[in-house]
């Protein structure tokens, strides 16, 4: 998809995931603690070849550095209402964050959601480990869908508590076309 993307320190190259990618992926995010299994990126493969999502890696000198997909129909309701699709899962490892995959891999989703739409979504995380990606979706651009606070994809209601895990996000949007 892009060949030589410039990055801090390197060259990043951004292509669709193939089914060679799962248990890379896996081990790849093994190595640094976090629980991916292969049944999930082979269930992103699978999407991928139904047409319902696009996914996107990194691989910076041949070693994988991240990835991201995009649903074409998003399980938020006004998003899906609109046909708006929906970012989702956006991943760096570690050792290649603040180096612009992150930005590279969103210059591809974006890209594929142009062709089908002039608007496009997703959902950050609310506590602080999701800090670097709020503060990149603002400058690309990003704004909150003014809905406040979601709770799997449903809104947070005044006064109402709930768990600040992965499942509570805020959902943002962005024209990429007039």
């Amino acid at each position: 998809m892009t060949e030589g993307t410039f990055i801090e320190g390197g060259t990043a190259r951004i292509r669709p995931l193939e089914q060679v990618d799962a248990r890379r992926l896996a081990a790849g995010f093994a190595r640094h603690g976090w629980h991916k299994p292969v049944e999930t990126f082979d269930g992103y493969l699978d999407e991928q070849r139904r047409g319902a999502r696009a996914c996107y890696l990194a691989e910076v000198d041949g070693v994988i550095a991240g990835y991201c997909t995009l649903l074409w129909e998003s399980p938020y309701q006004p998003f899906r209402a609109g046909g708006i699709p929906e970012i989702a899962d956006l991943n760096v490892l570690p050792p290649f964050r603040c180096r612009g995959i992150g930005s590279a891999l969103l210059d591809a989703v974006e890209s594929a959601a142009k062709d089908r739409s002039a608007v496009v979504g997703l959902g950050v995380g609310l506590y602080a480990d999701y800090g670097t990606a709020q503060r990149l979706y603002v400058r690309r651009g990003y704004v909150p869908d003014g809905r406040g606070v979601m709770y799997e994809y449903r809104t947070v209601e005044p006064c109402e508590s709930i768990p600040i895990d992965d499942d509570a996000t805020l959902m943002m949007t962005r024209t990429l076309r007039d």
